[in-house]
């Protein structure tokens, strides 16, 4: 069995262990690690496109909010019809609906991944962040008008189903597809659209399809860490995933080194356990946490967690 294989194994063994003790956790500390596994999958999911494959998307938080309505609509509408109440259900029936939920709304960020793909990578630059950042948009308004799914005041009454297992095995499935994905011969594709688009047309390649490919693997997972962050918070509304999410996971990215997946986990802990931590001066928190972000990127612009990555360029 080849060594990635091995390592998914050992972490959705210890995905396990961990949700078997998980109630002798702090319930804050808890909670902390589930946002912590929501933000790896976000940020890794995005590094695919930001990262490794060179293009600027703004519009990740869109793709999520389309997997956390989607997922959370199945779980309050659809699966009390097709098992009835899921507080009587068995575990495994439990189980087998929210991951079914949360494979829908993946599938359904995928396809909006897609749809926006195919028109727009064609783009490159501002003109791709300004696209993708005007999609967001309209995914935020469009959930704000749709009343079924609770308008402007949100969807409420989703099922508490998160756990601290599901987000750890959707985190390790995450960084592992990325991985293979990045270090496989078709992901070679990927790094030489990234470091040179003519030169990849050149020699056969299609850098818009790279793109799109990596666009819509991307948008599922972050329909998958929506599906986790809507079961988990049990109220979503559209002001959730505006502009302000999608600069945010941005950030996680660039800090953690653009192509580099072991930074970017990194980051994306760091930046969500950093707020918590300046939570005792809440009145200074965001002003020091700016202040923070800032002197990182003058200090290291290039990524606080980079190393030279073989076949890129530095």
């Amino acid at each position: 069995m080849p060594k990635p294989h091995l390592a998914l194994l050992a972490a959705l063994i210890v995905a396990f262990g961990v949700s078997r003790f998980s109630s002798q956790f702090d319930p804050y500390h808890l909670d902390v690690l589930t946002g912590i596994g929501i933000n790896v999958i976000l940020a890794v999911s995005l590094n695919l496109v930001n990262g490794y494959t060179g293009q600027f998307s703004l519009g990740h938080a869109g793709f999520m909010s389309v997997g956390a309505y989607l997922a959370a609509a199945v779980s309050v509408f659809l699966t009390p019809k097709l098992i009835g109440p899921l507080a009587s259900a068995s575990a495994f029936a439990q189980g087998a609906a929210f991951l079914g939920a949360l494979i829908v709304g993946g599938l359904a960020a995928a396809l909006a991944g897609l749809v926006v793909g195919v028109p727009s990578l064609r783009l490159k630059g501002d003109y791709l962040a300004l696209v993708t950042l005007g999609f967001g948009e309209i995914i935020r308004v469009v959930f704000q008008n749709i009343e079924v799914l609770g308008g402007a005041l949100g969807l409420n009454s989703i099922p508490p189903l998160t756990s601290i297992f599901w987000v750890l095995a959707f985190v390790a499935v995450t960084v592992f597809v990325v991985t293979c994905i990045v270090h496989s011969t078709y992901g070679r594709g990927f790094l030489a659209t990234h470091d040179d688009e003519i030169a990849s047309a050149a020699v056969g390649l299609n850098p818009t399809r790279y793109k799109i490919v990596a666009f819509v693997i991307g948008a599922f997972f972050a329909g998958i860490a929506g599906g986790l962050y809507g079961h988990f918070k049990l109220t979503i509304t559209p002001t959730g995933f505006d502009f302000t999410k999608s600069i945010e996971i941005v950030v996680m990215v660039i800090l953690g080194g653009m192509g580099n997946t072991v930074g970017v986990v990194l980051a994306a802990i760091l930046l969500t356990l950093l707020p918590e931590l300046l939570r005792p001066i809440a009145e200074f928190r965001m002003i020091i946490y700016s202040l923070l972000l800032i002197v990182l990127m003058l200090v290291r612009p290039q990524g606080l967690f980079t190393w030279k990555r073989s076949g890129a360029k530095t």
